[in-house]
């Protein structure tokens, strides 16, 4: 059975591809943070380096907190660009598949239609620019290695919009949801089967990877995915909290949001024959997963 490494344990996708590796004929070993701090480079690359031999490596860790980022952009860079551009090139030097995760937040949002990969990147924020720069060190390392730019991640694991939203109409009959930023929801679950057939066809030969969008299908704002959300929770709360519509300048943040997240994945699909499934299809999964956690964990 080929061995994978994936970088990262406890996040969304890290948390999917453990999950779903075994059903795609992987035998996988994942690096937490107590052994791979992506803030220590040196240490990451050891890490690795004592995991292998493997048949490819998933990097499913990085900096998330976009908004913190913009006063640990320093951090940021060592996390999501020093660190990734490392192990990319340790595993270039033995020949191994290098799958590494990339962000929406490297273009500006101001494309009237879905982002290509062959689109012009500038990021506006320093998480963006950490991303950006992260796919720049992968690439420079050269190798067999695959960028995979995703949008809006969510699942029952971890933070993401989909608890909050959640946790939040549990609680109120009224959100206010920022209605001029457009994405395509990406479930995590859909993310890593993607990520682990690509792997395989480069590990077969396949594929030489590459730079490719990995979204969800179908798109919609924040306020919109917050009124799906509420919807599949109403038979279960009977009642459906209601959503206020409002402008990203009603909801200022520390770093600047694309208006436009949403990322075209036909370039994915056409290489490895699958891209992740629309979000409507998939976020029922999610929220009742959610429900039902919430659900045994006020029953204790």
């Amino acid at each position: 059975m080929p061995r994978l490494v994936i970088l990262g344990r406890t996040g969304q996708l890290a948390t999917e591809l453990i999950r779903q590796a075994p059903a795609q004929g992987w035998d996988a070993v994942a690096l937490g943070r107590d052994v791979a701090d992506f803030a220590d480079p040196q240490s990451c690359v050891a890490a690795l380096g004592a995991a292998l031999p493997a048949d490819a490596v998933i990097n499913a860790a990085a900096y998330t907190a976009v908004d913190r980022a913009e006063s640990e952009e320093t951090l940021a860079h060592t996390i999501n660009a020093q660190t990734p551009g490392q192990l990319a090139a340790l595993c270039a030097a033995q020949d191994i598949p290098f799958v590494h995760v990339s962000t929406d937040y490297v273009f500006d949002g101001s494309k009237p239609e879905p982002y290509v990969e062959t689109d012009a990147t500038n990021p506006q924020s320093a998480y963006g620019r950490s991303k950006r720069a992260g796919e720049i060190a992968v690439e420079k390392a050269g190798g067999r290695s695959l960028i995979a730019r995703t949008t809006w991640v969510y699942s029952a694991h971890g933070r993401n919009f989909v608890k909050t939203m959640l946790r939040l109409g549990a609680e109120r009959d009224e959100l206010r949801v920022v209605d001029d930023q457009l994405g395509c929801p990406t479930a995590a679950h859909d993310l890593a089967r993607c990520l682990l057939v690509a792997a395989s066809a480069m590990r077969e030969g396949r594929s030489k990877g590459g730079l490719y969008h990995l979204a969800g299908d179908g798109e919609t704002s924040w306020a919109g995915f917050a009124e799906a959300i509420f919807a599949l929770a109403e038979p279960r709360w009977r009642r459906r909290p209601s959503v206020m519509p409002i402008t990203s300048a009603d909801y200022p943040t520390a770093a600047r949001r694309p208006a436009n997240s949403r990322l075209d994945s036909s370039r994915f699909e056409a290489e490895f024959g699958t891209r992740p499934a629309a979000w409507r299809t998939s976020l029922p999964e999610v929220v009742e997963a959610i429900l039902h956690m919430e659900n045994a964990q006020q029953n204790l």
